[in-house]
């Protein structure tokens, strides 16, 4: 039997092959990476809406889906590939930087190809759309999924896995795999994950236009086929839309025996999903908290580090962090007198700010002080609660020998990245303190 680690590192980029086991599926996508060639790209003023032509041709298709997939080429079938790509010019302009946009047009070239369409030639109307019946055992993993469908019975059976965490929230601030934490710029579609098994895009926004301040408003994530575990999945969520289906309407990993190791979990509806990857091992986190979005992950550092080895990638913000030139200095805007708030008719002077922020986070940490500085900078007091549900879900997703340090790690001034090991030796602040009073009996 292969060994754990060979079947998970062994997968790469093999697992985007499986194109002919679903039309809606696989019209999603054959190289969703590509699209990370256009994260620097400047983002779109007017909202992307890949979502609506991914769910048309999902209702145009859904009846003859079967024979399509089977290879019996229909003129029904490529009408509404052709409408499916006329839907995705039309939206072009305002989806440069959009993961699933561009998985989506190379999915549609090569449907085509498959199944010999033409470009030329009549397009077809969307019909009402009814999803699927969730099938037997989607509420939970099926009995018979393979063991290399659940990661901790495929992995080592004699110790558990050592799993890490990583959280994107606010204006933005990100705590990466290694317990880095950093304010950034980030504007437009930035990859907070980009390994073998999982592509994670998020999108961050002005909080008003103009403003310098940013926050997250859209996120798209891609689940790579896997062995006889899951087929691609994509899923979506932007600014009041945060489904509870994968895009294809569907809420596990498709038809493969191991289908059930992936599942899409409605905690509070429009407001709170979690999607849980056995076979990875792996827990996501999503909410919409006032107009924006937060994203938290549990992984095991072994999936966390399985990335190809791609020369000069600068990105994969959860496991580098932000580019320096996109981190922001906490301190220099606390130090401002008065910073000036981006949304009209708000005033947090810092007093203010600080009695909000410890109203939901009493422990001065560094979700505290990035809870001040997004009031200071934002005016938006729905940052608040960003900063405590984001520390609510390191709670719920570190293991527990990870919380005994949780505290330690983030007790820096903001603007430092809190880096692994131990907080400042006490020794250290009483000498700072030594040193200044003599040098004060000096003068």
């Amino acid at each position: 039997m292969q060994p754990p680690r060979a079947r998970l590192l062994g997968t790469g980029r093999a697992g985007w092959m499986g194109m002919g086991r679903g039309v809606a599926r696989a019209a999603l996508g054959i190289a969703p990476l590509l699209a990370f060639l256009v994260c620097s790209f400047p983002p779109a003023t007017s909202p992307c809406k890949i979502l609506k032509c991914n769910s048309d041709f999902w209702s145009a298709t859904a009846g003859g889906h079967a024979a399509a997939a089977t290879g019996d080429d229909t003129p029904e079938f490529c009408a509404a590939l052709r409408t499916y790509a006329l839907c995705t010019r039309r939206t072009a302009r305002t989806c440069r930087g959009d993961l699933a946009y561009h998985s989506a047009v190379h999915g549609i070239d090569d449907l085509m190809g498959q199944h010999n369409c033409s470009r030329d030639g009549p397009t077809a109307q969307p019909r009402p759309r009814t999803p699927p019946p969730p099938p037997p055992g989607d509420s939970q993993e099926r009995s018979d999924s393979p063991e290399i469908c659940h990661y901790e019975k495929s992995f080592h059976r004699s110790a558990a896995p050592n799993y890490t965490h990583c959280g994107f929230f606010g204006d933005p601030h990100l705590r990466t795999f290694t317990d880095l934490f950093q304010t950034c710029k980030v504007q437009g579609a930035w990859p907070l994950i980009d390994n073998n098994y999982l592509n994670v895009q998020v999108t961050n926004t002005p909080v008003l236009p103009g403003s310098a301040a940013t926050a997250t408003s859209k996120l798209t994530i891609i689940f790579k086929n896997f062995q006889e575990c899951v087929d691609q999945k994509v899923y979506q969520a932007e600014t009041d839309e945060l489904p509870a289906a994968f895009a294809d309407g569907s809420k596990n990993g498709g038809d493969r025996q191991g289908a059930g190791s992936l599942k899409i979990t409605e905690k509070v509806s429009g407001r709170h999903v979690e999607i849980q990857a056995r076979y990875i091992g792996t827990t996501i986190v999503i909410r919409q908290v006032g107009r924006y979005l937060t994203f938290a992950v549990r992984m095991p550092e072994e999936v966390v580090h399985a990335v190809e080895d791609r020369e000069g990638q600068g990105l994969y913000l959860c496991l580098r962090g932000c580019p320096r030139n996109q981190q922001i200095d906490f301190q220099a805007v606390r130090a401002a007198p008065s910073p000036a708030p981006a949304l009209p008719g708000a005033t947090f002077p810092y007093e203010t700010a600080v009695a909000k922020c410890k109203e939901k986070l009493p422990v001065e940490d560094l979700y505290y002080q990035a809870c001040v500085f997004d009031l200071l900078t934002t005016g938006d007091v729905n940052f608040t609660l960003a900063a405590y549900y984001a520390l609510e879900d390191v709670k719920a997703l570190h293991a527990d020998k990870e919380r005994l340090h949780l505290y330690g790690r983030t007790r820096e001034p903001p603007g430092r990245a809190a880096a692994p090991g131990p907080p400042p030796a006490a020794g250290t602040l009483i000498g700072g303190v030594l040193l200044l009073f003599l040098l004060l009996e000096a003068v």
